[in-house]
């Protein structure tokens, strides 16, 4: 009978520490959204170091298999979605396209008085009335965009009757006020700390900013700014040019 070789650790431990968890991923054991062992127990279940763990939990997060949520501990990760950079697309019909779990908490929900540099922006007089609309949607209990948004009253005279929680603001603004021409424009930046605590993401990490202005007709409809965590999300489009050669880069 043929003598069967050891088996040899010949693995940096930082990596048998990623393999460790990377299996209970691929097979089953944790699926996204799920917790996974803290710190002080992976240090026991492995018997690595700290700094080793934290090294194999910090390659995981970059490598986006793992989310570190500051204050709650680290999470399987979810599919990283990609939303539609040149359409309005319900957010909560993006996530159930691929068979995710949508939910959303509203955080604000009120009339305004706009800004000096909202109302330039909207193209209203100072200290117009506006409703203003805060909402952190949410994948698997996991906050993959916040969204704020300033309405012109007039365009949603009843805005603030609706419970967004039943259905979302794109779907019911464009229920009752068609478009008929967006601007997009996206940055990335690190967010400021209260749009950091209600996306749960730490001070280091930066987001995608999409800021998007739509109008009815003539009329400046909405302003608005949805901030999305840069390890959880992508936007993406496909557009065609109007006219042969009009792409400046391939």
């Amino acid at each position: 009978m043929q003598k069967q070789e050891p088996v040899l650790f010949n693995k940096p431990l930082y990596q048998r520490v990623k393999d460790h968890i990377l299996n209970l991923i691929n097979s089953g054991t944790l699926r996204p959204g799920m917790q996974i062992e803290s710190e002080a127990e992976l240090v026991t279940t492995m018997g690595a170091s700290r700094m080793t763990v934290n090294r194999a939990l910090r390659e995981l997060t970059a490598e986006g298999r793992l989310s570190r949520r500051q204050g709650c501990g680290t999470f399987v990760a979810t599919r990283k979605p990609q939303a539609a950079l040149f359409t309005i697309q319900s957010i909560a019909d993006e996530i159930r396209s691929r068979g995710g779990s949508y939910s959303c908490t509203v955080h604000l929900l009120q009339e305004e008085k706009a800004s000096p540099s909202l109302a330039a922006a909207m193209d209203l007089a100072p200290y117009t009335p506006v409703f203003h609309s805060i909402i952190v949607h949410k994948e698997g209990n996991v906050p993959i965009q916040l969204g704020c948004r300033y309405i012109r009253p007039e365009i949603a005279p009843h805005f603030l009757e609706q419970d967004f929680t039943q259905v979302t603001v794109s779907d019911y603004l464009l229920g009752i006020a068609p478009v008929t021409a967006i601007e997009h424009i996206v940055e990335a930046i690190i967010p400021e700390p209260w749009i950091r605590d209600l996306l749960e993401i730490n001070g280091s990490e930066p987001c995608l900013a999409l800021h998007r202005k739509t109008w009815v007709g003539q009329v400046i409809a909405t302003k608005s700014t949805f901030y999305s965590p840069g390890s959880r999300f992508t936007l993406g489009g496909i557009f065609t040019p109007t006219s042969p050669g009009s792409i400046g880069v391939m």
